[in-house]
């Protein structure tokens, strides 16, 4: 039956053709034209340009060829697009105000800051940089997989080697479908710093890489203000930062100001902002400027604004700030191709991509070396076999009648490969003298001893990474330069964060439950002792204030857990709720394992060399850690130390390592000892014992002690007491201790163990959320063998759950009421009252 054109006419649903042509679309623009590869950090385009370059021989030793040339080779082999797409990017490569390390040297017009266009691509010639040399280097050894290109008739390269991370040396730009990239530039030398630790320590945090990485380097210098949105971006992958024009102020001889701009934020056009800064001038929005020129040279930038006499010029300049690309916003999205598909990193990711990648490429390029190695061993032996036999081979060879009974010859009797047999058969005459021989013998030996390295490098990754740092240094020592961009601290960016919330003293609170909460200081009043305290806070059911800590905004909060861990968070970051408010669950905050409970929080204003941290468990056991060992703390947190299964952390305290320690137990036992009785240990050591426990006893608490401080004991019925520290005296770690409280049923266990001095507060926290607050003056001294005096009225069945200390109110309420117009006031508060 004939074909009609009614028979070729296919019924297909448009909605799913639209939707499955689109998302093929789509895809081909993301992965073949918009987006950089994670490895080489390059576009395809970009790629092409540089494999078309080497191909010709435009390296950066040959002499400067026609752009034409190259677009022509561009598009005819591997970019089947428009001649000014690949013109252009070439030459965006060109340009030191696009381009960090330019990766294409132009010779004639390449344009300029100014917006001024290129000229024709018949105009203009180049060849490689020196540096794009490095993405090239070792591409003919088998380092990299090649794939068709458009139309199958050539090969071109899937990746580049990249001997540095040009992901982020040069950053990239483009917008695809449905997502778009911008990287930053950075220094290369700092980047290859980043490379070298991660690859030295793959457990490096990004404060800690932001320490060798501080920030992005434009090629057009300038200043990036503040460092958080650079720290969010490199953390997450996506942030924002201020850029701004350097600029000076001088002053001239007749006291007239003028305003001088020295370098521009990145990608903003010289010449059109002159021009807006002329147009907000003469529109009156900016008022103060007489005069404005470019005296822009080779020797730099340089754009003079004269101020009228009048004027300030820094209120000008913040006008121009505000109106004028003089300062702009640096969107940073940290999208790259990794394995063919897009994913946004973050500064650890980029670098482990990057190394990984190196890996990769050292070890093809030994497993290649090795191959041609072998390769030529094999000829070698054969060659050494026919010298050692030669009156045999010479006689075989000319009693054979064609050379293939000649080769099979050789293979039979000499028991030769066919690739020994044949270089045997193309080997010359003067190879048969002494000399020769010798070179022989020398290149066999040679490429043994270069065999055995290449296949110890195959077999230790270590020692594939040390060849990675060490060309990465090579690299680094021929094209490292000075950073341009300078990042100034307490920034705009800054100020949106830390410094715009008040540096205050709070109070910190954690619920058995694990419900945390900020308040401020000034929320609990002062009561005289045996008062029936206020209503802290509204609790679940069985749920009870466990800790409460005094602190600053502007703190590090460590968070210690029972099973020896550490997380950090600063004050600020914990929310604000009201006093009878529950507070939000820790788990929202820190991510804390199943079974895992915060028991210890202690307040760092700044991590040192001279500061330690001394911990405590529930069986008597101790360590003493140097603090700097915590400074830079995972958001999954840290092993703080290690803990036995049948034990758990209890209580940590910050140190100079020159104090004296005291552990208390819930039987009413204590020791004292000096803390340098404890050595230094590392961050992940178990520690020694501090106090020898008798059977059913645990330590309930551990405090420094200092001179004339007093011993203050609470128990679980709510007495307690002051001791002076002298009837405690200095005993060696370990041993039993000392009684400090005659326990009974009347008074109940020990609670708390707390040294203090007479300047502070002391907070009482019921099992059922009942907090008092009083003086520890209120408390009696009294010796250790003592019960101790009742400190607060408990209802039935109601146990003290924790004490705190806090700072000593500036002014009590009984110091300006009577203390019977006080009590009055407590009683007929109701629990649900926020008010003061």
């Amino acid at each position: 039956m004939a074909e009609t054109p009614e028979s070729r006419v296919k019924e297909i649903n448009i909605s799913q053709e639209m939707r499955s042509s689109f998302l093929d679309y789509a895809m081909s623009v993301i992965v073949s034209r918009a987006l950089p590869d994670v490895r080489d950090g390059l576009k395809p385009v970009h790629r092409r340009i540089l494999y078309a370059m080497n191909d010709l021989g435009m390296t950066a030793d040959k002499a400067y060829k026609k752009s034409a040339r190259i677009v022509g080779e561009v598009i005819g082999k591997y970019h089947p697009h428009g001649d000014s797409a690949v013109y252009d990017t070439m030459v965006r490569m060109a340009q030191d105000f696009n381009y960090r390390y330019m990766l294409v040297d132009g010779h004639g017009n390449f344009g300029s800051v100014d917006g001024d266009a290129a000229a024709a691509m018949r105009y203009t010639e180049a060849r490689m940089s020196k540096i794009s040399m490095e993405l090239i280097r070792d591409i003919n050894k088998d380092t990299i997989d090649y794939k068709d290109n458009y139309d199958g008739s050539e090969k071109e390269p899937a990746v580049l080697p990249s001997r540095f991370p040009n992901l982020l040396v040069n950053g990239a730009s483009g917008i695809a479908v449905g997502m778009a990239t911008n990287i930053p530039p950075h220094q290369l030398g700092e980047v290859i710093d980043g490379v070298l630790a991660i690859s030295k320590n793959p457990d490096i945090t990004i404060p800690e890489l932001m320490e060798y990485i501080p920030g992005p380097d434009f090629p057009t210098s300038g200043l990036i203000m503040g460092r958080s949105g650079i720290r969010r971006a490199y953390e997450t992958g996506k942030g924002s930062i201020v850029l701004r024009a350097k600029v000076d102020i001088e002053q001239k001889a007749n006291g007239k100001e003028t305003i001088i701009i020295h370098e521009l934020p990145y990608q903003v056009n010289k010449a059109k902002l002159i021009e807006k800064i002329a147009e907000l001038v003469r529109d009156k929005k900016i008022d103060g400027i007489t005069d404005l020129r470019d005296e822009s040279d080779r020797e730099g930038m340089r754009v003079v604004m004269e101020v009228r006499r009048d004027a300030n010029a820094s209120v000008l300049l913040n006008n121009l700030y505000k109106h004028t690309a003089m300062q702009t916003s640096f969107g940073i999205n940290l999208l790259a191709l990794v394995d063919g598909q897009p994913k946004v990193l973050n500064l650890k990711e980029c670098l482990h991509y990057y190394l990984e990648h190196q890996r990769v490429i050292i070890r093809r390029r030994t497993q290649f070396e090795l191959n041609k190695a072998e390769a030529r061993a094999h000829i070698l032996e054969g060659l050494r076999i026919a010298l050692d036999h030669i009156d045999e081979i010479i006689k075989l060879i000319r009693g054979s009648q064609t050379t293939e009974i000649a080769r099979q010859g050789l293979i039979e009797q000499f028991s030769l490969s066919d690739k020994q047999a044949q270089a045997i058969l193309d080997m010359r005459l003067q190879r048969l003298t002494g000399l020769e021989r010798e070179k022989i013998e020398e290149e066999y030996q040679n490429l043994l001893a270069l065999i055995a390295e290449l296949k110890a490098i195959l077999a230790d990754e270590e020692k594939v990474l040390e060849i990675i740092r060490e060309e990465l240094l090579e690299i680094k020592e021929r094209f490292n330069d000075k950073r341009r961009t300078e990042i100034m601290d307490g920034g705009l960016e800054d100020i949106l964060d830390e410094d715009l919330i008040p540096r205050e003293q709070i109070i910190i609170t954690l619920t058995h439950n694990g419900y945390v909460k900020r308040l401020p200081v000034s929320t609990y009043r002062s009561q005289k002792r045996g008062g029936r305290g206020i209503q802290g806070m509204g609790t679940n059911e069985n749920d009870f204030v466990e800790q409460l800590l005094t602190t600053s905004t502007h703190d590090t909060i460590l968070f210690f857990s029972n099973k020896g861990k550490v997380y950090r968070l600063k004050g600020y970051q914990i929310p604000e709720f009201s006093r009878t408010a529950k507070g939000i669950p820790l788990i929202n905050l820190l991510e804390v394992e199943k079974g895992e409970w915060v028991n210890t929080m202690i307040r760092v204003e700044e991590f040192t060399e001279e500061s330690f941290l001394f911990f405590a468990t529930r069986s008597g056991i101790v360590k003493r850690t140097s603090l700097m060992d915590y400074a830079n703390i995972r958001t999954n947190g840290l092993r703080a130390l290690n803990i036995r299964e049948d034990d758990e952390l209890i209580s940590v305290r910050l140190t100079d390592g020159q104090q004296h320690i005291v552990l208390g137990t819930k039987k009413g036992m204590m020791i004292r000892f000096a803390e340098d009785n404890v050595r230094q240990m590392g961050r992940v050591s178990t520690g020694v014992k501090g106090i020898t426990l008798s059977p059913g006893d645990a330590v309930v608490g551990m405090e420094l002690l200092h001179t004339d401080d007093y011993v203050l004991i609470v128990t679980e019925n709510g007495y307690g007491k002051r001791t002076p520290e002298k009837e405690y005296r200095i005993q060696s770690r370990g041993g039993k201790g000392l009684k400090t409280s005659n326990v009974t049923d009347k008074i109940g266990s020990l609670i708390a163990v707390k040294t203090v001095t007479g300047e502070e507060d002391l907070m009482l926290i019921t099992i059922g959320g009942v907090l008092i607050r009083m003086d520890v003056n209120d408390i009696s001294i009294t010796g250790r063998n003592t019960q101790g005096v009742k400190l607060i009225r408990l209802s039935e069945n109601e146990t003290v759950a924790t004490v705190a200390k806090v700072e000593k109110e500036e002014e009590s309420l009984e110091e300006v009421l009577p203390e019977e117009a006080v009590e009055e006031i407590v009683e007929n508060i109701e629990p649900d009252d926020d008010n003061e």
